[in-house]
């Protein structure tokens, strides 16, 4: 899926995640289309409302963040 989505957060949490953001600077993946943007690595899920389900976000608002959950390897 591909658009984007509004984000209404407060201070405190615009700071938590600016922070977040900051550490967590990568490079683009090889083949990405949008190599201008900052890319950050993976560990934030985001969970988005979206007025209808299409293949772009439309009228979308962030709702929550946390972080991922550790993948664990083959046991």
């Amino acid at each position: 899926m591909s658009g984007s989505a509004n984000i209404a957060l407060t201070k405190a949490m615009r700071e938590r995640l600016y922070q977040r953001v900051q550490a967590g600077k990568g490079t683009p993946p090889t083949g990405a289309d949008k190599v201008e943007g900052e890319w950050i690595k993976p560990g934030l899920v985001g969970r988005v409302k979206t007025l209808k389900r299409e293949d772009k976000l439309r009228h979308a608002t962030l709702r929550a963040i946390r972080e991922a959950e550790p993948k664990n390897g083959p046991e």
